[in-house]
């Protein structure tokens, strides 16, 4: 298993107290959630960060913590890694077939934190989602961590997330504050719904805290 360096700036105080409030209320939800997928309604409303910094978390408390990066469209994590000139393979690599699961996971530099990242883009992202090899590599991932995060494309835009919470525990929904109205996010939940997957609830992310 190669070991990557995990390049994320440490989060303001009082945002990575927000973090931990976070992590105890997905813990609260009991020990049965432990694949989590993470989602929202478009691109750039901060989903990958959200996933990253709850894997951190969760990591630091001593909970044992996979991120798995399942945007292969467009993927914000493969940004944050440092793997010194060695080539790192991916989720898309696992799922067609191109290499092992000790080929794809990567340990990183904080304690109790592994990574798989996206991988190259493949040209059929939801038909990899949906197969028995995905379905598989999650009932094997579930007897190895504490918790599955899984970083998922945004719900508004593609229909990957819903694939992916078919077979997940709970899902999790970021909000950009002030951006998205009310009716596209029923929509998303709706879209959510469907893939009857417990919705553990949303996370408001940039939230302008010198506004009342």
């Amino acid at each position: 298993m190669k070991k990557i360096e995990f390049r994320l700036p440490k989060p303001e105080y009082q945002i990575e107290e927000s973090y931990k409030a976070l992590r105890t209320n997905l813990q609260f939800c009991g020990d049965d959630k432990k694949i989590i997928v993470i989602t929202s309604c478009t691109p750039n409303e901060g989903k990958s960060t959200v996933s990253m910094n709850l894997s951190v978390s969760l990591a630091n408390s001593g909970k044992k913590t996979l991120l798995l990066d399942a945007d292969m469209r467009k993927s914000v994590i493969l940004g944050k890694i440092h793997a010194g000139g060695q080539e790192i393979l991916g989720l898309s690599h696992y799922l067609s077939g191109q290499a092992t699961l000790d080929d794809a996971m990567c340990a990183t530099d904080i304690a109790d934190l592994y990574v798989i990242i996206a991988g190259s883009v493949p040209p059929n992202p939801a038909e990899l989602l949906s197969s028995e090899r995905f379905t598989r590599l999650l009932e094997k991932l579930r007897k190895i961590f504490d918790y599955i995060i899984i970083d998922s494309a945004p719900l508004g835009s593609v229909i990957d997330s819903a694939i992916v919470a078919k077979v997940s525990d709970g899902a999790i929904l970021v909000i950009e504050s002030g951006i998205i109205s009310y009716r596209f996010a029923q929509d998303v939940l709706s879209q959510l719904q469907k893939s009857e997957c417990p919705i553990l609830g949303t996370v408001l992310n940039k939230v302008d805290m010198h506004k009342a």
